[in-house]
């Protein structure tokens, strides 16, 4: 796996740069800003693309802006957003575009090195990974407003391991349930939200998260 970084602190960039080593990913390019970010995806072809949000010169989403940009130039580009914060505007802007591949961490994850290294290759594979407090933001932001509210507590639960990106086994064994349970209570959360099934896990995951961009 080929890997770019584009992340302004030198220190974790060049942490990142080791941390990706030592799991035996090769970093073909770090960079500290959206433009560099752009470059070496056109230059280097990488698998995955590691980017902070914040980036100079202003400091507010020069990254993501980079990310959207780079994948419209390489489309299929893997892109792994870190973030200090949850930042909803954010992260709803890169998965509500209903792309696979794609990943919002908190950047405290980084610290936990066999989590994050399953993250990297897990979207660079195609699949989705978000923050479980992002998912508990994204959420939270539209309790009462229909039709989330007709969702009982359980498929509550279960939508939320989804939009972390949890198969439906791992989801069975995290509730302690049968994995047939699972899947009844998926159809009954895209039966409430209007949202037609889909065979790839990740796509299912993606619509729920398009469907909480909605106002």
């Amino acid at each position: 796996m080929r890997v770019v970084i584009a992340e302004d602190s030198v220190l974790l960039r060049e942490g990142l740069v080791r941390l990706l080593g030592d799991g035996g990913i090769e970093t073909v390019a770090a960079v500290g800003d959206g433009p560099g970010l752009v470059e070496a995806v056109r230059v280097h072809r990488p698998d995955l693309a590691v980017v902070d949000v914040r980036m100079p010169p202003s400091h507010t989403d020069e990254g993501l802006r980079a990310a959207l940009e780079a994948r419209s130039l390489m489309p299929g580009l893997a892109v792994l957003v870190l973030s200090q914060y949850v930042e909803e505007r954010y992260a709803t802007e890169l998965i509500g575009r209903g792309a696979a591949a794609v990943g919002y961490l908190l950047k405290e994850r980084v610290a936990d090195v066999g989590e994050f290294l399953a993250a990297v290759r897990r979207v660079a594979a195609g699949g989705t990974v978000i923050d479980p407090e992002v998912v508990t933001q994204l959420l939270g932001r539209r309790i009462g407003h229909e039709p989330l509210d007709s969702l009982t507590p359980r498929e509550s639960e279960v939508l939320a391991l989804m939009a972390e990106g949890r198969s439906n086994n791992a989801i069975a064994g995290r509730l302690g349930v049968s994995e047939g349970a699972v899947e009844k209570h998926i159809s009954g959360i895209f039966g409430k939200l209007g949202l037609d099934p889909a065979p790839d896990d990740h796509r299912r995951v993606l619509a729920v998260l398009a469907y909480l961009r909605r106002t």
